[in-house]
């Protein structure tokens, strides 16, 4: 396990980690929706990580989140430069302080994918991005190799229903929710 994991180590695992979702999304058949990357996330094993990881990224960027979900902080930072996944521009990072699981890899874990729709719980997203990708049906139902967790994670403020499908595939995660990261923090200000 790696304890001392750079902003120099995630930008020299960042081409690795674009291709590996680029193909996941290719194979989910997500590529052809054209939908937003909202942000991509980090995995990290300790608090001094997190915290290094922390002020380095606020370096280029600000956090415009720190909320306890789950019972840990997790971090919101939005780059002033973005990062590029293809044709995908990302201009959030997910920093999850860590819990009680301990990560075989640190570094870049997953991206989300935002689905425009009124979905406000796991079967009414799962529905609408069936319609959209009808062979999803049979991986959401396990019947493929890729794992699929549904949840509908929430901090302690949010207003706004935003549930997830998260498909993962060895150490990739492709997450869909119908709301942007951003219009979730707004809610948490109403």
């Amino acid at each position: 396990m790696n304890n001392s994991l750079t902003l120099a180590d995630l930008h020299s695992s960042w081409p690795d980690f674009t291709h590996n979702i680029n193909l996941f999304l290719e194979e989910l058949g997500l590529d052809q929706l054209s939908l937003e990357c909202d942000h991509a996330a980090l995995r990290v094993n300790s608090t001094s990580v997190a915290d290094e990881l922390s002020n380095a990224l606020c370096n280029d960027g600000v956090v415009i989140s720190n909320n306890m979900i789950n019972g840990r902080p997790i971090l919101i930072i939005e780059l002033n430069t973005p990062l590029q996944l293809t044709n995908l521009t990302i201009d959030c990072i997910e920093l999850p302080y860590p819990g009680s699981k301990q990560y075989p890899i640190e570094g870049w874990e997953h991206i989300e994918l935002v689905l425009p729709c009124q979905a406000n719980n796991c079967e009414q997203l799962t529905q609408a991005l069936v319609e959209r990708v009808p062979h999803l049906a049979d991986v959401i139902d396990n019947k493929t190799e890729t794992k699929v967790k549904l949840s509908s994670p929430s901090g302690e403020y949010e207003r706004l229903a935003n549930p997830t499908i998260a498909f993962k595939k060895g150490n990739i995660c492709i997450k869909v929710h119908p709301h942007g990261i951003k219009e979730v923090i707004a809610s948490e200000q109403s």
